[in-house]
């Protein structure tokens, strides 16, 4: 049996996971990527509901940010993954096909798509994902008690399948274990999840930024 703390980390994540899945079925069913747009703003909304529900489980969030040094680092940090993200996609860097999240309507952009659309991606999934990956499994893989785990002695088991699960999470298989080790690496040594987490959303939120300046929605 979880803890009520696990769970905490684990259902806005398999809530983010449950409308992938419900996307994937409906697409089968004949709907089209346009049509599931409408999806994404339920899903972010009730994971931030979740994240709000259970603020007062998230201990290492009330802690305070780390240092500056660390937080710069970390942002940079955030910046690399982003470049190496939109160069790690070879053919053989890639599984599966993504359609990605097109916020067009009639050949124009639709703002309040692509603006709820960034909005996650920068500011609401990096909180959710480095609570699931980061402060829960990473740590959970080194001992069950996991609050009892300081970042710094995180095992290379949990740190090692941490970042392959992150990796294949992600179509671009390669990107995301290289984003998984660099988050993995920065919660490590800074001791702090706010660092994992502001590396996250820099790097999402600078893609989503280049995503809607380029047309290239498939990184969606």
């Amino acid at each position: 049996m979880l803890s009520r703390a696990a769970w905490a980390r684990v259902l806005p994540f398999l809530t983010y996971i449950g409308f992938i899945v419900l996307a994937d079925l409906l697409q089968r069913a004949g709907w089209d990527a346009a049509q599931l747009r409408w999806l994404y703003p339920l899903k972010i909304g009730l994971v931030l509901g979740l994240l709000v529900l259970f603020w007062r489980d998230y201990d290492e969030l009330r802690a305070g940010l780390p240092s500056a040094r660390a937080l710069v680092a970390a942002l940079l940090l955030g910046v690399l993954v982003w470049w190496l993200w939109i160069r790690l996609d070879a053919g053989w860097m890639v599984v599966g096909q993504s359609d990605g999240y097109d916020p067009r309507q009639d050949g124009m952009i639709a703002w309040p798509l692509a603006i709820v659309r960034l909005a996650g991606a920068a500011l609401v999934v990096p909180v959710m994902e480095e609570l699931f990956w980061r402060s829960f499994l990473m740590r959970w893989l080194t001992a069950e008690q996991f609050q009892t785990v300081a970042p710094a002695h995180v095992g290379v088991r949990g740190f090692v399948i941490t970042m392959l699960l992150f990796g294949v999470e992600h179509n671009l298989w390669l990107a995301g274990i290289v984003a998984g080790a660099v988050y993995g690496l920065i919660y490590m040594r800074s001791g702090n999840l706010w660092a994992a987490i502001g590396a996250h959303a820099v790097t999402n939120g600078v893609l989503g930024v280049w995503i809607i300046s380029t047309n290239s929605w498939s990184y969606w």
